[in-house]
């Protein structure tokens, strides 16, 4: 096994088997901040699950950008998987990709992933209710398509909060949803700007707003309660709230915490100034078959310290949410300043997430990819 020892040159990358292009199809405007990008399928066929995510590497301004952005497609309905990119006030890629992507460019990828997802089976009977908040509709949308063509007995109700009319993402598929799946398909709107002619629901989603739509829909007779949660994190936080308080089973309440608004155009994060050791340590990570050791200095995380060094190393978010650096710590000890993006079960098998991540010992050696 080639071992390569850390210097001051970087080395060149070579993108891993992670890694994939994709070239766009079609991009469709949803709304007048949002769009939809449709993507060529390559060969072999995109293996992806409703509700997870891309991260797309782009080079905006002559850098090198990389972004997440959830799979709005089915892969049971939709011949084609797409992404839908919401515009963020001063958000470089978001503005980028709204106004300057045209059929016919490639887009080099991160292979789809994320948990927030589920199974499948024709046999099953359950309410699947989805709440929503602005561009958090965009991986519920490939779960509820997903449920309505797998699962005939299922039912599925989404909740779902906008500014406005003219902001509702999938407006116009969302009726012809309605429309061909009677008695199974069911959509509570509310408005925080609503027009006077406006007759739902107003205001945000808080706990009461929530509970109340809960108690006003619920149909025991459907089977399994599912709740999969997606927004800004008041609204996720007022949803469990809600759920908690009507004795709702925590273990089916699934939520999206990578989130547009707080990781799609973060800044640059600083250096650490939680506390970590002020000491450099060496640490060895096995990556696409080859083992590469590197020191990680004082503040850094290891991913950071890995990219100076000039490897290739999977991440997205780089805040701990996505998982895309996720690696098994096989020996030595780190510190993480959050690991919210883990379960329980992965943490005991001792994953952790690099971009996160500080050395505590010596002779630490993760497994990535």
């Amino acid at each position: 096994m080639l071992f390569n020892i850390f210097k001051k040159n970087k080395v060149e990358k070579k993108r891993g088997s992670q890694y994939l292009s994709l070239k766009v199809r079609e991009v469709v405007k949803e709304t007048e901040d949002a769009v939809t990008v449709y993507f060529e399928q390559p060969d072999p066929y995109l293996d992806y699950k409703p509700g997870q995510f891309l991260t797309l590497i782009l080079e905006v301004n002559g850098k090198e950008e990389r972004r997440s952005y959830s799979l709005s497609t089915s892969p049971y309905v939709d011949p084609h998987p797409g992404i839908t990119v919401k515009r963020v006030e001063g958000g470089l890629v978001s503005n980028h990709l709204n106004d300057g992507i045209r059929p016919g460019k490639t887009i080099e990828v991160m292979k789809p992933m994320g948990h927030f997802t589920t199974d499948f089976h024709s046999k099953n009977k359950n309410h699947f209710i989805l709440i929503a908040g602005g561009s958090g509709i965009t991986p519920i949308m490939g779960i509820a398509k997903s449920v309505l063509v797998n699962e005939p007995n299922s039912k599925v109700t989404l909740v779902y909060c906008n500014r406005s009319e003219d902001q509702i993402i999938f407006d116009t598929v969302i009726q012809e949803m309605v429309a061909k799946n009677p008695g199974r398909f069911e959509v509570v709107h509310t408005l925080t700007q609503p027009a006077n002619e406006w007759a739902g629901y107003k205001g945000r989603l808080d706990e009461a707003k929530i509970e109340r739509i809960l108690q006003e829909h619920y149909y025991p007779e459907a089977g399994k309660e599912i709740f999969f949660l997606c927004g800004p994190e008041g609204l996720m936080e007022a949803s469990i709230e809600a759920l908690v308080k009507l004795g709702k089973d925590e273990e089916s309440i699934h939520r999206e915490s990578f989130y547009t608004s707080s990781t799609e155009e973060a800044e640059a994060k600083s250096p650490s100034s939680d506390g970590s050791p002020a000491i450099t340590r060496e640490v060895t990570i096995a990556l696409e078959g080859e083992s590469h050791t590197y020191e990680v200095g004082p503040g850094k995380t290891i991913l950071e310290a890995g990219l100076d060094a000039g490897y290739d190393m999977p991440y997205s978010c780089q805040s701990g949410l996505c998982t895309a650096c996720r690696g098994k710590l096989s020996s030595g000890k780190v510190k993480m300043d959050q690991d919210a993006g883990l379960s329980a079960s992965e943490k005991e098998e001792g994953y952790i997430l690099c971009c996160v991540a500080h050395p505590e010992s010596g002779d630490i050696k993760i497994e990535i990819g």
